[in-house]
């Protein structure tokens, strides 16, 4: 909030370590604990207006933003899967099964677009091609329950 404070209040801030932009702040379980104090509250609230401005479907539109946020968003819904003291919806939870399951079964069928049995690795294309798009579609999924949980409308 510090380095946002400091910024352009019109853009989005820059991580101070990798210069990415920020899209998306997210509050970790403790700070939630603590939003009765008044001063976790306070950053609480700033970091729900943040995303409210920065968060939002359009900000992430970018190819290479959404490959970069991947893995982050990847690990936090694996947790969030496994942790049965985490809520998500019904709704995303059976969007996330369906997807990776309709995948895995693309890339472990004989039937393919590019067959490997005629082009060798570069039959492999369609599955990654395949893994790819469900990963983004999951990790778009999983950021928009994150954006609505964390500020947004």
């Amino acid at each position: 909030m510090l380095v946002w404070d400091h910024g352009s209040t019109l853009q989005a801030c820059r991580c101070p370590l990798c210069r990415r932009r920020i899209t998306l702040l997210i509050p970790t379980d403790d700070s939630l604990r603590q939003r009765h104090d008044p001063a976790v509250g306070d950053i609480l609230q700033k970091v729900e207006s943040y995303n409210r401005i920065f968060g939002g479907p359009t900000t992430a539109n970018g190819f290479f933003q959404r490959i970069q946020d991947l893995p982050f968003l990847l690990r936090r819904l694996v947790r969030e899967l496994v942790d049965p003291r985490r809520s998500l919806p019904l709704v995303i939870r059976a969007r996330v099964y369906i997807a990776m399951i309709l995948s895995a079964a693309y890339i472990f069928s004989p039937i393919d677009i590019i067959p490997e049995a005629v082009l060798g690795i570069v039959g492999l294309l369609d599955d990654l091609l395949i893994a790819l798009m469900c990963f983004l579609h999951v990790a778009a999924l999983y950021r928009a329950v994150l954006y609505n949980r964390h500020g947004g409308a």
